[in-house]
């Protein structure tokens, strides 16, 4: 999942901004994937507590193969809306492979969670280094467009992933029905003080990353950087995003979730600073570098904060919830980003992230005032 999202990071918008007749759509295509992502997540969900996780996982790698074949096919026809068909498709795979995080969890004995979480997340370290390359590598497999031949390798990915999957042994079936007629109300888990911390800073990590990684390419393009250079930074700003889990699941359990949230708040807001001082290549590394570890321990420490809000029989409707309203937000930020890019510029857009980190900050410390059952 990471490998293709990583290779989708890198040349997604640039894709978009070839095929666009309107370029301040450029960024469209990631922003239909996003929005796939959040239309997919609550079914993607029930569906698994009643037919399973494993058979989830391999319809996924089904709808991967599809839209990586319908990517070759509008490039090859430049067809616009057929990428973002395509990118619809990446978007739903992308739903079902995100409750991979929470399957972990659920296979180990409760002490170990943060650290089964964050393994999961690790994951991301090796598609960092292969998802980017692939970029650069496939640049002359085809004629048409240095971007095609990406997608054949990325058809490869998605029959590699079904064929681990088809080897794994998960859960079986909640046949949840039953079990949540037991569990809380979906209204009363969703006013609870650590359901709202944990969906806050999740989602607004996660859109912030978003909405900077996303016009980061365009900017760079802007700059008349090579695609080689916008592979380069990609790829540490993957390496960043989960290098970090070798370790966050570690640092829960040592520091605290609150600790480790506000510290990734406050590296998101050094990823803004390096933008602001400068439009270098490096500039643009040290930035994405930082967004990629303050994302990290955001999403991974809202992850785990996350799985203490629910039961057992409560958790597909809890989950399905908490990723309908992260990726709702994506979507936003990935089809918001291209259009501030082209009409107000990158540095408008890192400004636009400085209210949000002061949001998260704030319900943080809101809520250690109130001295609320937020795990240490």
């Amino acid at each position: 999942m990471f490998i293709c999202s990583s290779l989708l990071i890198t040349v997604s918008a640039l894709i978009g901004l070839e095929l666009a007749t309107n370029k301040a759509l450029a960024t469209l295509p990631l922003a239909v994937q996003f929005i796939a992502v959040m239309s997919t997540s609550i079914p993607a969900s029930l569906a698994m507590g009643r037919w399973g996780r494993k058979t989830g996982f391999l319809a996924a790698g089904i709808i991967g193969v599809i839209g990586a074949s319908l990517a070759l096919v509008a490039i090859y026809q430049h067809s616009f809306w057929l990428f973002c068909l395509a990118t619809f498709c990446f978007g739903s795979f992308s739903a079902f492979g995100n409750y991979y995080r929470f399957t972990a969890p659920e296979i180990v004995p409760e002490e170990k969670k943060s650290v089964a979480i964050s393994w999961v997340m690790a994951g991301g370290v090796v598609a960092a280094f292969i998802g980017p390359n692939l970029a650069t590598w496939s640049q002359n497999l085809l004629e048409v467009s240095i971007y095609a031949g990406a997608f054949i390798i990325a058809i490869a990915v998605y029959m590699a992933s079904m064929l681990t999957v088809s080897f794994m042994q998960l859960p079986a079936p909640d046949h949840g029905k039953k079990q949540q007629e037991r569990g809380r109300s979906l209204r009363e888990i969703v006013r609870q003080p650590v359901f709202i911390v944990s969906v806050v800073c999740a989602t607004i990590g996660y859109g912030v990353m978003n909405l900077l990684m996303t016009a980061t390419p365009l900017a760079m393009h802007h700059n008349h950087m090579l695609l080689g250079d916008t592979a380069f930074v990609i790829q540490w700003h993957v390496v960043a995003m989960f290098a970090p889990s070798f370790f966050t699941g570690h640092l829960i359990k040592k520091f605290g979730i609150r600790s480790v949230l506000l510290s990734g708040t406050i590296i998101c807001g050094l990823c803004v600073a390096t933008n602001l001082a400068g439009q270098s290549v490096w500039h643009f590394w040290l930035a994405l570098v930082l967004l990629g570890i303050g994302w990290n321990f955001l999403f991974v420490g809202g992850t785990t904060l996350l799985t203490d809000s629910y039961r057992p029989e409560e958790k597909s409707r809890t989950q399905a919830v908490n990723d309908f309203i992260v990726f709702s937000t994506v979507s936003v930020t990935a089809l918001s980003s291209g259009t501030i890019q082209h009409h107000f510029g990158w540095t408008t857009v890192n400004l636009c992230v400085l209210p949000f980190l002061i949001v998260v900050a704030a319900c943080i410390m809101f809520l250690h005032h109130k001295r609320s059952p937020l795990p240490a």
